[in-house]
């Protein structure tokens, strides 16, 4: 009895190693996204490193081998922070950058279905408007 105890813990313990392994690392999850977004140095310095234009940070590269898998499997070994910050990236970028949006998408999704997700989401998105006392 106490060697299925031990079998099935050690089993359990595998399982989570594995489950673990199959997120992306959270090293970077505290990378400062509204800095990059509002300087076009360090944008442009990602969208290249993307693009395979330019050097890359070690964030940079993280993010570079993981770009494909995450887009193509719809972020699902993001961290709840990873998933946040890419939809914030890639919705600014749609909708304030498009010349660094379509080589981007050109190369990660060329079928265009992220960003047809996000158009069809942004038509749902409900407005309220202010109540006006008359």
């Amino acid at each position: 009895m106490f060697s299925l105890v031990v079998v099935l813990c050690l089993a359990g313990l595998s399982s989570a190693a594995v489950t673990e392994k199959a997120k992306y690392t959270t090293k970077y999850d505290n990378v400062n996204l509204e800095e990059i977004v509002h300087s076009d140095r360090l944008l442009k310095s990602y969208v290249d490193c993307l693009l395979e234009k330019g050097k890359c940070t070690p964030d940079g590269l993280e993010l570079k081998k993981n770009m494909p898998d995450a887009i193509a499997t719809d972020c699902s070994k993001c961290s709840e922070k990873q998933r946040e910050g890419s939809e914030y990236m890639m919705r600014f970028l749609i909708d304030n950058k498009p010349d660094y949006w379509n080589p981007l998408q050109e190369k990660y999704d060329p079928s265009g279905a992220y960003k047809q997700r996000y158009l069809e989401s942004k038509k749902q998105e409900v407005k309220v408007e202010p109540i006006t006392k008359t």
